[in-house]
């Protein structure tokens, strides 16, 4: 077998895995909006209470860990602005770089990678262990639509549930900020906060807002697509829900990356 023969035959083949994928994607996503946005107006309701029990799974229930992380983060940023400042003796703006950062950036970032790791996973090991037990295929044969039936209501859920974790988390990451600065570097605690009021405008808000809406996006058909793609009992439920992490991060970074260059001009 020639090189010429290797390079043409993988190339084929990551060629055509990737039309694969993003023609199954684009199906998914297509029935999504369709049950959704669509069926809805012809009087094919949506299953309510299993959205508003999804909410408060992904938002309701992953509240205290959010909390807690963009806490301690919003205090690390103080500390490592804190000791770059200081050698300029600007101090008092360790409370703009704070809001700023949070808003903008790290209260939707973090929320969108805790949430993935909780909810992301577990969307894929719930429709995963479903595949693998046919109770997909029996939803077939007594004429439910999978996508209504499970896809629709997680995706409401988490298109409201991270925006909604977002703002939180952002409010609670400055709050980090401002406890250790005025509570162990002895800010003035009026300074800090007229500092991060003046610092913070519309466009940081919708920047932080609007990362995290394509965020949730992201999570949830992730999460719905390697679910739908396990195959092998347990532990391809396993080996699925790995991959949905790890796909989920990676198109957390890309989409963040795309919309902090829009935003930026």
């Amino acid at each position: 077998m020639t090189a010429l023969t290797v390079v043409v035959g993988t190339t084929g083949r990551v060629t055509l895995n990737a039309l694969h994928a993003y023609c199954r994607v684009s199906v998914l996503i297509v029935g999504t909006v369709n049950w959704v946005l669509i069926q809805p107006l012809r009087g094919r309701g949506l299953r309510v209470r299993s959205t508003v029990s999804h909410f408060v799974e992904f938002g309701v229930n992953s509240l205290p860990i959010v909390a807690l992380i963009c806490f301690l983060v919003g205090a690390i940023i103080a500390m490592q602005s804190a000791y770059q400042l200081a050698r300029f003796g600007a101090m008092q703006y360790i409370a703009n770089l704070v809001g700023v950062a949070a808003m903008r950036e790290l209260a939707p970032l973090m929320t969108a990678v805790l949430l993935t790791g909780r909810s992301g996973s577990a969307i894929t090991a719930e429709i995963g262990t479903m595949k693998v037990a046919e109770e997909i295929d029996a939803l077939e044969v007594m004429g439910v639509n999978p996508t209504k039936f499970l896809v629709a209501p997680k995706f409401i859920a988490m298109l409201f549930a991270i925006p909604c974790l977002t703002v939180l988390a952002t409010f609670i990451m400055i709050l980090g900020g401002y406890t250790l600065t005025v509570g162990i570097l002895k800010i003035d605690s009026g300074v800090y906060i007229a500092n991060t009021i003046s610092s913070l405008t519309m466009k940081d808000f919708a920047t932080g807002f609007t990362k995290s809406i394509f965020f949730a996006l992201v999570i949830c058909w992730v999460g719905v697509y390697r679910g739908f793609q396990v195959e092998g009992g347990a532990e391809g439920v396993g080996r699925m829900t790995t991959s949905s992490v790890v796909t989920s991060i990676f198109f957390i970074i890309i989409v963040d990356l795309v919309f902090t260059a829009v935003f930026f001009f």
